[in-house]
């Protein structure tokens, strides 16, 4: 008897195990199909298409709820393993990076792959310590991707992946749908004329910031970028990645009252910025009406991932301090989601806690916050690298949040940012026992296509949890870029790494700003947080390995960018010495110095018209390819020209705040403003009359309205040779530039 109870025990045993194991089999042959190997031998093919067969690819569960990779290498190929296509795409990534020593950037890619074909020794293994690896702030939808196609939008896709972004913010094509729901509803032509913004502007649309600006809204825009954003979310679940969809924040246009008269409606304003704009009040049963129309509408178009973006006070005070208000709004925001959508989470920005801090006081956070179910709700903590809220707020009050890097405003390109700090930070918050539901990391600049150092370091940190020896990582990132190592770049970027980028917050070249003789002029802050003659060192360095990298894109963009950040600087110096000048009323001296100053925004011009990122003819050229007849092109080059000039209407207050240091933008822009406040200047000292700065002020807003609506060309097309201008313009100031900042410290 004992036998057989022992027999049955062992059966039973036996079983139970077998049945585990088939469990545990069949899970995994289901969790096999988020790999989708099409997609990953895809991005492959457009990565490296000389070698796309030398890689094989396999699938490997998650591990602990976590995103993995492998990489190692079989039978002459490279074996890339992981849980889903991002994952797989980031193993590449890694020996792109490793072991191939190459650099896939915004601007400027090294794939130069070396000989012998570079094996891995040893298997390499990682996992990520992020559960969501954020991307994009809705700016950027503006200020970088407004007028982006298909292949510009394939490229992004695939350098997300290879950095293992799974949670991506996705605006793009939402026109549409509001469209169809407010047609829905009754609104007609005037109706929607009155409420959507020209394409340079949805992003303050759909925050309720503003109607209307720089519109109507041709119907081919929506249906054409409804189209657009079909494929953009198609790839991005193709790889595993969980795209951000919008909801309904409570603007509404500003004739609702029109059709409906009972509806309660508050105004509110962005700042004296623009016109006020509407929203609805949280218990007017409208509210969830559009709400969920809209979340139904949306899903029968894009479908979801169950994850949301609504920022119903961005930049505005809300219309009441109420915390019952405060947790009734945002209760309704989340059960508009919610009601069509039981699985929705709500991905909020935390930038209003940074923009209007001290109407958001602990009681008014709470109230706000509270109104939603912990796991429902993920803050993006927007600034959290310079001004975070985090450590502010206990965590967000025991909320899920995600650590973020803003970097960038308006998508200005001079050179900055902290990377000591940034090498640091993200890895050590993972450990902090007071950041309490952390849950990942983010990128979400305003605008990229800019200081990419900054963000290859960042996104280093997404598949680990350490500190990064920022001394060694310029060296190897050094090495990336050209594809070798040389003590003459490996000079440059040490030099880089403790000036232009050892300190956060950016700063201007006075040449972008509307004129005047001040040294700082609104958005153009000229204070450099380090020494600028170190700059013009490492341009020399640079320069010095030019006949080993001068046909490297990588290098042909770093070179010129540095060279670019050293005029820029020096052109403050220039500007100060002919505002003594007229002070002094030397017109002799005037004259000299303010000539220098036009030669050097016609040399930037030069230097930067050799690289396609710095030319305004791609930006305006672009806008205009989206247009089906003339008048749509019209519409789409003065919202182009609009956003980076003055940002509003002739007398707008953010003028400058989206200012490029572009070729065509210096010459066709900034120079002539220049060039007619050095006329009014000039001709004062010669009649021996004050200068009027306000006169003058509404003098170039006329010309600056009459350039933003109209139709010069820009070409879209690179002239020049990079090495042999940088050389140039370095023999022609490097030592004079030098100079004048040794008389300065004198």
């Amino acid at each position: 008897m004992k036998q057989i109870a022992g027999y049955k025990r062992t059966t039973a045993l036996i079983v139970l195990c077998l049945t585990l194991a088939f469990q545990s089999w069949g899970a995994e042959i289901a969790d096999s199909t988020s790999l989708n190997k099409q997609a990953v031998y895809g991005l492959i093919s457009r990565v490296l298409p000389k070698f796309a067969n030398r890689f094989e690819v396999a699938y490997i569960p998650k591990e602990n709820g976590k995103d993995v990779f492998e990489l190692a290498s079989k039978n002459g190929k490279i074996l890339l393993k992981g849980n889903n296509g991002l994952s797989v795409a980031s193993a590449l990534n890694y020996w792109l990076k490793n072991y191939a020593h190459c650099d896939v950037s915004w601007n400027g890619t090294n794939v130069e792959i070396p000989k012998p074909f570079p094996m891995v020794e040893k298997s390499i293994r990682k996992i990520t310590p992020h559960t969501y690896r954020h991307y994009f702030n809705y700016c950027t939808f503006n200020y970088t991707s407004s007028w982006w196609d298909w292949e510009r939008w394939q490229w992004e896709i695939d350098f997300m992946a290879l950095n293992g972004i799974n949670m991506p913010l996705a605006m793009t094509g939402q026109n549409a749908v509001w469209d169809r729901v407010y047609r829905n509803m009754g609104f007609g032509d005037k109706d929607m004329n009155a409420f959507f913004t020209g394409p340079a502007y949805f992003m303050w649309f759909w925050a309720g910031n503003i109607d209307a600006w720089a519109g109507p809204l041709p119907q081919s825009w929506m249906k054409s970028h409804e189209e657009l954003q079909k494929k953009i979310l198609a790839r991005e679940r193709e790889f595993g990645m969980t795209p951000i969809l919008p909801a309904f924040t409570g603007h509404v246009p500003p004739t609702f009252k029109d059709k409906f008269p009972n509806a309660k409606l508050r105004k509110i304003n962005w700042e004296g910025r623009f016109e006020d704009t509407y929203i609805l009040e949280p218990d007017d049963p409208m509210f969830q009406t559009i709400g969920n129309s809209f979340m139904k509408e949306q899903i029968k178009t894009f479908g979801t991932d169950h994850l949301y973006g609504a920022d119903t006070f961005n930049e505005m005070i809300p219309p009441s301090k109420d915390s019952l208000y405060l947790n009734n709004i945002s209760k309704a925001v989340y059960q508009s989601m919610a009601a069509i959508d039981p699985k929705a989470i709500w991905v909020m920005q935390g930038w209003l806690f940074v923009d209007k801090r001290d109407f958001w006081q602990p009681e008014q956070m709470k109230a706000y916050l509270n109104a939603v179910p912990n796991d429902k709700l993920v803050i993006l903590d927007l600034w959290a690298e310079e001004n975070p809220v985090w450590n502010r707020t206990d965590a967000f009050f025991g909320k899920q949040w995600i650590w973020c890097l803003l970097h960038n405003f308006g998508g200005r390109n001079s050179m900055f940012g902290n990377l000591e700090y940034l090498a640091k930070e993200p890895a050590e918050m993972v450990h902090d026992p007071n950041a309490k539901d952390l849950q990942g990391i983010g990128i979400v600049p305003e605008g990229i296509e800019q200081n990419p150092v900054v963000y290859s370091l960042m996104l280093d940190h997404v598949w680990d949890n350490q500190p990064i020896d920022i001394n060694k990582w310029i060296i190897d990132y050094a090495e990336r870029r050209y594809g070798t190592r040389n003590k003459d770049t490996e000079k440059g970027w040490e030099i880089l790494k403790n000036t232009a980028y050892a300190n956060e917050g950016s700063y201007e070249s006075i040449i972008i700003a509307r004129p005047t003789f001040q040294k700082d002029n609104d958005w153009a802050g000229t204070d450099i947080p380090y020494d600028p003659a170190e700059l013009v060192k490492s341009w020399g360095h640079f320069l010095k390995a030019s006949k080993k990298f001068n046909a490297n894109d990588c290098y042909q963009y770093d070179l010129v960018t540095v060279g670019r950040q050293v005029l820029a600087n020096y052109a403050t110096v220039i500007q100060q010495r002919f505002a003594q000048n007229f002070k002094s009323r030397n017109s002799q001296a005037f004259k000299r110095n303010t000539t220098e100053f036009l030669e050097l925004i016609d040399d930037m011009d030069k230097l930067m018209a050799t690289r396609k990122d710095f030319l305004l003819g791609v930006w305006l050229n672009d806008a205009k390819k989206w247009g089906t007849n003339d008048a749509e092109k019209k519409l789409y080059e003065m919202n182009a020209r609009d956003l980076i000039t003055l940002w509003g209407g002739k007398d707008a207050v953010l003028h400058e705040y989206a200012n490029k240091q572009w070729s065509g933008l210096f010459a066709g822009f900034y120079k002539k403003r220049w060039e007619m406040f050095i006329d009014d200047a000039g001709l004062t000292l010669k009649t021996g009359t004050a200068f009027n700065q306000e006169r003058f002020d509404e003098k170039v807003k006329e010309w600056e309205w009459k350039w933003v609506n109209s139709h010069e060309q820009y070409t879209d097309k690179p002239e020049g040779d990079p090495v042999a201008i940088s050389k140039a313009l370095y023999e022609k100031y490097a030592d004079k530039i030098a100079q004048a900042y040794k008389n300065q410290q004198n």
